[in-house]
C-alpha cells in the first residue's frame, strides 16, 4: 500500500479566536468546498467540532458519482489545532491535521493529510491522473473562498503547498 501526502499552508488575516470558531464548526465544511462536490452533511452536528464526533457526508469527488464519507474527529486542541479521519469512505486510510498558530498580521493555517487509495496495484496512477489533481483543485477553492470570506493578507507568500507526493510503500 502506498501512503501519500499532501500539504497546504496559507495565512488567514484575522484573529485566532475567529478563525478556530469557523473551523471548528462543522457546518462551515460545506462553505469551503466547491459546489460541484455536492457535499452535504448527513447526521446532526453540534456546532462546534470535539473529539469522537462522528459526522457523515454524501460528496461527489469524481465523475459526478455520489459517495457516502463518514469521518471522525479524532483530535481537538482549540485554538491549535484538530484531526479528522476517514472511517468509511473513499480512501483506504485518510488522516487530515489542521493546525492554526497566531503570526503577524494573523493566523498562519497547516494542513497536512495522508492518505492512501483502495486500488493497490495502480494507486500510483488514479493518484498522479485523478486523485492529487483533484485534492489540489479542492484546496485551491479553499484557498481562495478562505480570502473571499477573511480578506487577502499584506504579504504576498500567504500560501504555499507541496504537490501530492508519495510518502512511503507501508504494506
Amino acid at each position: 500500500m502506498k501512503l501519500f501526502r499532501f500539504e497546504t499552508e496559507q495565512v488567514i488575516p484575522a484573529p485566532l479566536d475567529i478563525v478556530w470558531d469557523f473551523f471548528s464548526s462543522p457546518v462551515n465544511l460545506k462553505t469551503i468546498t466547491p459546489p460541484y462536490m455536492g457535499f452535504d452533511i448527513l447526521t446532526p452536528v453540534p456546532d462546534k467540532m470535539e473529539a469522537g464526533l462522528i459526522i457523515a457526508y454524501t460528496v461527489r469527488p469524481l465523475f459526478n458519482l455520489p459517495v457516502t464519507w463518514v469521518t471522525e474527529i479524532t483530535h481537538v486542541a482549540p485554538m491549535r489545532f484538530f484531526v479528522d479521519e476517514q472511517r468509511f469512505g473513499p480512501y483506504r486510510f485518510w488522516h487530515h491535521r489542521h493546525t492554526f498558530v497566531p503570526v503577524s498580521g494573523g493566523v498562519h493555517m497547516h494542513d497536512l493529510v495522508y492518505y492512501a487509495l483502495k486500488q493497490p496495484l495502480i494507486d500510483g496512477l488514479i493518484n498522479r491522473y485523478l486523485v492529487c489533481p483533484r485534492i489540489e483543485e479542492i484546496f485551491e477553492y479553499r484557498r481562495r473562498k478562505i480570502e473571499e470570506l477573511f480578506g487577502v493578507p499584506e504579504k504576498t507568500t500567504s500560501f504555499a503547498h507541496s504537490p501530492c507526493s508519495t510518502a512511503q510503500d507501508v504494506l
